[in-house]
């Protein structure tokens, strides 16, 4: 995010966002706690009408921290229960360099895993496969097309359904994808055995809605900064 000037009007600016999540449930501005902001309540416990209709509001990190944390489910899904002795253990994930609290992070990279198999039903979009492990977990991966650390967003479209396998090969630019979603391989760096797991067609099992598929803009910085062609 970063902050201009508006070089029409004097003393007003325009803040440009970076970066997008869908919460998986809507926030109320007011529940059975009270209210998710405190300059929504008058004195009298009522509903400040005319804070209430600012198209900006300011809050505390506290308020923030809540609205986020009622949005975005944090319960663990079923395979990340302790419920067998061959569960595998959840896996950790690196926080990005930024400020946040990691109470924040950590929500939002299970939001984006979870978003990311669900709009794929759990099947790798290269290969077609959709594998299942004892616990009930599924063994696709949520990848980011363009990185967490070239300020890739936490956003479906940004993300794509992998396995292992393409995941391993997509990170190391041995394989991107075109606009219209063909697979494009490195002539160079690929076994013939790993070329026979891209599905027979050659592209992408994308989402039926478009508003899921990966965005052309993610597509083209991956083409363009990792693919080794």
């Amino acid at each position: 995010m970063d902050v201009v000037a508006d070089p029409a009007r004097a003393d007003h600016f325009y803040a440009r966002m970076r970066g997008y999540g869908d919460f998986d449930h809507p926030v109320p501005f007011r529940d059975a706690t009270g209210y998710r902001e405190s300059m929504l309540q008058r004195e009298d416990s009522k509903t400040n009408k005319g804070a209430f209709r600012r198209t900006v509001r300011l809050i505390s990190r506290g308020e923030f921290d809540g609205i986020i944390q009622r949005g975005i489910s944090t319960r663990p899904d079923p395979w990340e229960l302790p419920l067998q002795a061959v569960a595998e253990e959840t896996p950790e994930y690196v926080i990005r360099p930024v400020i946040e609290t990691l109470t924040t992070r950590k929500v939002r990279d299970a939001a984006f895993r979870r978003q990311v198999r669900t709009a794929y039903s759990n099947t790798c979009a290269v290969t077609g496969l959709r594998l299942i492990n004892g616990g009930g977990r599924p063994e696709v991966q949520a990848a980011h097309i363009r990185p967490v650390e070239a300020d890739g967003p936490d956003a479906v479209r940004n993300g794509i359904a992998l396995t292992d396998t393409a995941h391993w090969l997509f990170d190391r630019g041995l394989m991107t994808f075109s606009d219209d979603f063909r697979v494009l391989l490195f002539p160079h760096g690929v076994p013939d055995d790993l070329d026979k797991l891209v599905r027979p067609d050659r592209r992408l099992a994308v989402p039926d809605a478009p508003d899921l598929r990966p965005h052309p803009t993610y597509l083209r910085w991956h083409r363009e900064n990792c693919f080794k062609a």
